[in-house]
């Protein structure tokens, strides 16, 4: 059970790797709503895209990736898997959450990210590192503490009777 709950924490790292690759399909721009507001700030200054666009990117992005990736957590852990309890469920959901997480933190935001030209936005290379140091600490705090909370909710709401 617990290698299958690795994998399935896999396949949720591997939609987010896909849903990053769809938002950078025509540059890292269709993107900037997860960079700072400096980097917003001077692509829309550059005129590579409005405040308005940035807005809009965001909200599909919460819209439709945020349920989605807790629909793939509770058909897994419940539909698949068959948790019953409240500990059997939120093990499963932690660990999920979890390696999705170790995914963003260390292929995406710290190799692809980082690491390679794909996210590279022109005139705004001074602005490097996209993902600051602070912004590294908020990742990391809300991916530990976050996800367990997540998981405690989730796994509360399905078991509920």
């Amino acid at each position: 059970m617990s290698l299958q709950v690795i994998l399935e924490g896999l396949g949720l790292g591997i939609l987010l790797v896909l849903v990053c690759a769809v938002g950078i399909r025509k540059g890292a721009v269709g993107m900037v709503h997860l960079c700072s507001p400096e980097v917003q700030d001077r692509c829309v200054k550059l005129g590579l895209t409005t405040h308005k666009k940035i807005k809009r990117n965001a909200l599909i992005f919460k819209a439709f990736c945020v349920p989605g990736y807790i629909a793939y957590v509770l058909v897994c852990v419940y539909g698949i898997n068959g948790a019953r309890s409240f500990a059997a469920g939120f093990w499963q959901l932690l660990v999920i959450l979890s390696v999705m997480n170790l995914i963003d933190r260390f292929l995406i935001d710290g190799y692809w990210v980082g690491h390679t030209n794909a996210w590279t936005i022109p005139g705004t290379e001074d602005l490097k590192p996209y993902i600051t140091a602070k912004d590294k600490q908020k990742k990391w705090l809300f991916g530990t503490v976050g996800m367990a909370v997540i998981a405690a909710v989730l796994a509360a709401m399905m078991t509920v009777q």
